[in-house]
């Protein structure tokens, strides 16, 4: 063989090899995606013990996945590990610098762990993004992480915003309605509700949230009939049945004419 043809050879064996490289990276990913996938729909359905399998399967496979990143943060939160989930969440953000909705979510992280100002931070970084298709959430959870602050004109102020951007947004309107009546604004909140159930007329938290600001208001049998209505739409025997049932109770001493159940 002549040393033209020793050279040929090595060169296609390079190439088969870099080939087969290929292949087998694409491969991987797929399999990843595939796991990831089933992963997401199983989270949908609530089983995270199954969604966590696949989604540390996939991990194997394609660990540089920002999306399988936020999965797992998402999951982590899931099951109450925030310290997992603020981890996965800032590496999907790590691998995708834009990852608006995992910015989000790592705030979100750092509210249920009470790290206010964490979470503002998260937040605001990205509530100019024009590319994100849901900007009203930060904006709520930055109505919820000042209004814990005890920063209740921020609150409303970040409240208000995502509302202009989303009318319907229920997060939004419950936690407007409830800076109004910590600021003793009862009439405005009460408005800002009796709207909301009008859009929302199956809300059972919109009505318990209803309740409590004719409450607030001294409007004791449109609360009880709020409250009713609440427990009307909940699960039986769920916790915000059992609450609205005792603030019922509760308005009976104040309010005599409220029938019994």
């Amino acid at each position: 063989m002549t040393k033209q043809h020793n050279r040929l050879w090595f060169v296609a064996i390079v190439m088969i090899g870099f080939l087969a490289g290929c292949m087998s990276n694409e491969n991987l990913k797929k399999q990843g995606e595939s796991s990831r996938n089933l992963g997401e729909a199983y989270m949908s359905q609530g089983n995270y013990t199954a969604a966590l399998k696949e989604f540390l399967s996939a991990e194997q496979l394609t660990p540089d996945d920002p999306y399988l990143q936020n999965d797992l943060g998402l999951i982590y939160m899931a099951r109450n590990r925030l310290d997992l989930s603020i981890q996965h969440f800032k590496k999907a953000i790590a691998l995708k610098p834009n990852y608006a909705p995992a910015m989000n979510n790592l705030g979100t992280a750092y509210l249920a762990q009470q790290n206010w100002d964490a979470a503002i931070t998260c937040f605001k970084s990205i509530t100019g993004d024009l590319l994100y298709v849901t900007p009203h959430y930060p904006l709520s959870n930055l109505g919820l992480a000042y209004y814990n602050q005890r920063n209740y004109d921020l609150s409303a102020k970040y409240y208000a915003d995502a509302l202009k951007l989303d009318p319907k947004f229920q997060p939004a309107i419950r936690g407007l309605s409830r800076v109004y009546q910590t600021q003793g604004k009862y009439a405005e909140a009460v408005a800002l509700l009796e709207e909301g159930v009008k859009t929302w007329p199956k809300s059972a938290e919109l009505y318990s949230e209803l309740g409590a600001a004719y409450t607030a208001y001294k409007k004791y049998s449109a609360a009880a009939v709020a409250y009713a209505r609440a427990i009307e739409l909940s699960p039986a025997a769920s916790p915000l049945a059992k609450e609205a049932q005792k603030s019922i109770d509760a308005l009976r001493i104040k309010d005599s004419t409220i029938p019994a159940k």
